[in-house]
Parts: C-alpha cells; sequence; structure tokens
C-alpha cells in the first residue's frame, strides 16, 4: 500500500506548502510577499519581488505535487531546486548543523524527494491511479541535476539582476538567516510575535 511513500509526501510536501504560503501570503506568521522581497534582495536574488513569486510559488505548487503523488520527479526537482538555493544563499558558511544555521535539514530534504522520485510515489497516489507513474534511478538523477541545475542559474540571473527595492537599513533578518536557524531563510529571521503587557490588551 505504500503507506510509508505516502506519509512522506504528505508530510514533506505540506512542509513546502506551508513555506510558500508564507512568502506568498504571509499565512503561518510568514513574511508575505514585501518581506520576502526585501530578503530576495539581500540575498543578491534580483528583482526581489519576482524571485519572492518565484520562490513561494515554487515550494506551494512542487509542495501541493509532491503532497498528491503526481508529476513527482517535477516536484523533487521544484523542491531540490528552493533547497540548493537556501543552502548556497545561507547556510553553505555555516558547515552541516542545523543547530549552527547549517544544511543539515535542506541536505535532508533534497535526499527524501530525491529517493521518491527513484521509488516513485507508491499506489496511493495520483500517478498511480492515472497511469503517469515515472520513476527509477535515471528520473531521480534527472530530478536532482535539474533542481540543482535550475538553482545555479537562478542565482547567477539574480546577481545581475536590478535591485527593485532601496537597500535595506535592518539586515537583522540576514543576520539571523546566517546564524543559529535551519531551512527558509525569508522566514528564519523573524521576530516572533509576542503578545503585548497584560495592561495594554
Amino acid at each position: 500500500m505504500s503507506v510509508g511513500r505516502l506519509v512522506s509526501r504528505t508530510v514533506i510536501g505540506g512542509l513546502f506548502i506551508g513555506h510558500g504560503t508564507q512568502k506568498l501570503f504571509g499565512w503561518f506568521g510568514g513574511p508575505g510577499l514585501a518581506g520576502t522581497a526585501a530578503m530576495m534582495e539581500s540575498l543578491e536574488l534580483r528583482p526581489g519581488k519576482v524571485h519572492a513569486v518565484l520562490g513561494g510559488v515554487t515550494e506551494t505548487a512542487g509542495g501541493s505535487l509532491l503532497a498528491m503523488g503526481l508529476a513527482t520527479p517535477l516536484a523533487s526537482a521544484a523542491l531540490t531546486g528552493v533547497m540548493t538555493t537556501a543552502i548556497h544563499k545561507v547556510h553553505l558558511p555555516n558547515g552541516p548543523w542545523a543547530a549552527n544555521g547549517g544544511w543539515e535539514y535542506n541536505a535532508v530534504m533534497i535526499g527524501a524527494v530525491t529517493a521518491l522520485a527513484e521509488t516513485g510515489p507508491g499506489e496511493l497516489s495520483l500517478d498511480h491511479l492515472l497511469g503517469t507513474e515515472r520513476s527509477g534511478p535515471e528520473w531521480a538523477l534527472a530530478a536532482l541535476a535539474a533542481g540543482v541545475g535550475t538553482a545555479f542559474l537562478t542565482m547567477a540571473v539574480g546577481r545581475r539582476g536590478k535591485p527593485s527595492l532601496p537597500p535595506a537599513t535592518d539586515t537583522s533578518a540576514v543576520t539571523a538567516a546566517q546564524g543559529d536557524t535551519a531551512g527558509d531563510p525569508t522566514t528564519s529571521g523573524l521576530t516572533p510575535r509576542r503578545p503585548p503587557p497584560l495592561g495594554e490588551r
């Protein structure tokens, strides 16, 4: 019944949907498009708003496809690209460990989606239901190569892009993203919301 693959797909896919909607709509305490665009500019992914939309749509669509088990190699490639960008732009200087803001989490995600591209999404998937499943080592390698290659192409284009926002005066989000957090560079620098003092409620 491929229950393990179903659980993996829905958990990983759901997490990426969450990250994508944080960027696009500000859901789940996310920064929304304005905050994400500012972060993208600071990471030399320009124009920031274009890359904010691109990142949010890629995570949301890729996570949705993975969760449904539809076009699984494409979903794997999309999510690999996002994680490769996060590693290169934020986490690489910090070493591997997530506790130090490293790339451990991102690498695990890349490994997981590549494994799903090789094994296929399983019987409990739209690919299986529609007879469109594509899996095997060649599909896994193709998804991995496409994701990494697209990430480096996107970063190269972003470096040459024209800034669309004024230079940021507050670098706390960038500093935090490169510090002791793992995963999504556009949300890791957010300051947790605290309730107002009792006298002001």
